[in-house]
This record gives C-alpha cells, structure tokens and sequence, in this order.
C-alpha cells in the first residue's frame, strides 16, 4: 500500500503525480482525527535531531504495513513524543502538521494529542497545552485553516491521569481545546479508570470523543457509549458486524471517524478492500475519513481518498458527503460550521 510519494517523509511531498491525485489533492477536506506526536515529517523530525536518519525514520517512526496488531503499531508513538519536550519543539511540530494539512487541501482539522505524555523536561501540563494553543493560532492566521485541539487521556492512564486531563480541557475551554478523547491500547487497558474523568466531562458540558472499536468488537463500542457517552467514535470499525448498533448509531446521530490505512495497518481488518467503511456510509452511518497518524501510517488523506475511488468507486459527491458529515460533527460553533459547509 506504500506510494512513491510520502509526506511524512518530507521529500518531494508538493509534487503531484497523476491526474488522480491532483482531483483528489484538489478537494477540501475535513480531517477529525489526527494525532499530533504520529505525524511528524522527516523535516521536521531531521530538525529536532538532526543525528536521526532517513533510514532510522523509516523504520523507528513509521511503522510496517501490516503491524501484528494495534500494540506494535503503538510502539512507534514513542519516538514521535520523545522529540516533543519542550515548547520551542511543541511549535515546531505544530507548525509542521499544518503544513501538511496545507499541502493536502484540508480546511478544517481537529489535532489531539495527550498532554501528559510531554513532561519528561520539566513542562508542566498547563504549559504543553499553552504551547500548542499559541502555535494553533499562529498557524491558523498563516494557513487560513481553521483547527482545534482535543486532549487524549490513554487507556493505560490512572484514574488521576485521566481526571487532569479532563480538567485542562475545561481549563483551556475558550482556547483552541475543545474536547475530550480516550485513546491508547484498547484491547490492553479496560475503561473503568476513565468513568470519573468522562463524568465531569459529562457535567461540565465538555465535547467527548472515544477511540473504541478498533481493537476490539463491537461489544467494546457498545461500552464506550453506555459508560463514556461520547458524542463520537475514533475508529469505530467494527460497529458494523453488529446490525443493532448500527442502527443506534444512527438514531443517535453518533459519528465515527473512520481511519482505514490505519485499521488495515493494525489489522483490524485485513485488506483495504475488506474494510466495512464502504457498507457503513451506504447504510447512512454518520462518518468522516481521517489519517490517524500521518507518519505512523504513512499516509496523507489525498492518499487515503485515492484508495477509497479505487476500492470501493467512492467520487466527489462521496468525498462531499463524508466531509459534511464530518463537519456536522466537529467540535465548533455554528458560525464556524456554516461558513466551512459553504467552503465544502
């Protein structure tokens, strides 16, 4: 599934090869879940290191096509965080994803990341948030695109993790944060650490989001709305083996965002052409497509759209119909929404 082009590399990422990826290059696009510390291009990773190789980044931050699963796929997080410790770092990778949104045409995207996870060198929380709330808003005026922030507590978080957490999201309510996300190890952690924290979420009135269905069945997405209650899915794949929910799903107007490179990549399915996310839009599931993880995956959303007209025959009229579903979805206000529906 690897092209020649490959943005998270960093080389020639501008360049444009085929008739086929101008169309798709061309399309706004709305992207609702892209993790900040999995999306670092080579520029970028070469100038926070400059000891690390194209060859060391190839096989460190990028990982195998088929991964044995989402755990071996997680791995390469690490190497994307522990280049992202101090403030000056945190802009820079910023500023980095956003280029790659530019070259990809996306007009809106919301960028999560865990705060906690970037510590090491003595940044408190408040301050990882800070940072990458001034760097959203110096790229947004650079770029013209529009972004928020949502911040992850990870499945293997303690509860007082999880609770922090959810408390720098309202800390930082009125910034670019907007939401809460659980994220990590599904099939590894169980979700019971995580009740309190989505629980003043909940009574703060704050945006949720959960990662479920990606590692695990369906059982596990019907969890993670009974005890959770977000307002959507991360993945949520595998909803589609179980008719009920699926039905609920669109009852209750919970959207996914729906990463198929990246489901394949952590064999939650096993082929592109297998992935349900082609039977999910036809049964009127409210979805969006996303990278995941532009450097882990190695993947840009143009790419992504690419596969999808191919394996499936998806078209504009597709592509729109996920992008305004997805916009319809997103954490801003209606004014905001409004005048992105009308760039779509």
């Amino acid at each position: 599934m690897r092209k020649k082009r490959s943005t998270s590399r960093g080389l020639g990422s501008d360049e444009v090869h085929s008739e086929d990826d101008r169309k798709m290059n061309q399309l706004p696009k709305v992207e609702l879940h892209l993790h900040l510390d999995c999306s670092l291009s080579y520029k970028a990773v070469s100038r926070l290191d400059p000891k690390i190789s194209l060859k060391e980044f190839e096989t460190e931050f990028i990982a195998p096509s088929q991964c044995a699963s989402l755990t071996e796929f997680l791995t390469r997080a690490s190497r994307g965080f522990q280049l992202m410790q101090t403030e000056e770092a945190l802009r820079l990778v910023t500023e980095d994803v956003f280029q790659q949104l530019a070259s990809d045409n996306v007009i809106y995207a919301e960028i999560r990341f865990a705060p906690l996870l970037h510590l090491e060198r003595g940044l408190s929380p408040e301050a990882v948030v800070a940072a990458v709330d001034r760097a959203t808003e110096d790229c947004i005026r650079a770029t013209g695109i529009e972004a928020r922030l949502i911040l992850c507590t990870l499945r293997h978080f303690s509860e007082e993790q999880s609770m922090l957490t959810a408390k720098l999201v309202e800390r930082f309510r009125g910034s670019h944060v907007v939401a809460l996300d659980l994220a990590g190890d599904e099939a590894g952690f169980p979700i019971d650490a995580h009740r309190s924290a989505f629980r003043l979420a909940m009574e703060l009135g704050i945006d949720r989001t959960a990662h479920s269905g990606e590692a695990a069945d369906a059982s596990s997405v019907w969890e993670t709305l009974q005890v959770l209650q977000p307002m959507r899915i991360g993945h949520g794949m595998q909803s589609a083996e179980d008719p009920k929910l699926i039905e609920y799903l669109k009852a209750n107007r919970i959207h996914l965002e729906i990463c198929p490179s990246s489901n394949v990549q952590t064999r939650a399915c096993l082929a592109y052409e297998e992935h349900p996310v082609n039977s999910l839009l036809r049964q009127g599931v409210s979805l969006g497509i996303s990278t995941d993880t532009r450097t882990t995956t190695d993947v840009s959303l143009s790419d992504e759209y690419e596969r999808l007209s191919k394996h499936f025959g998806w078209d504009e009229a597709d592509f729109l119909a996920c992008n305004r579903a997805a916009m319809e979805a997103a954490f801003v206000d209606e004014q905001v929404r409004e005048r992105l529906m009308a760039k779509l």
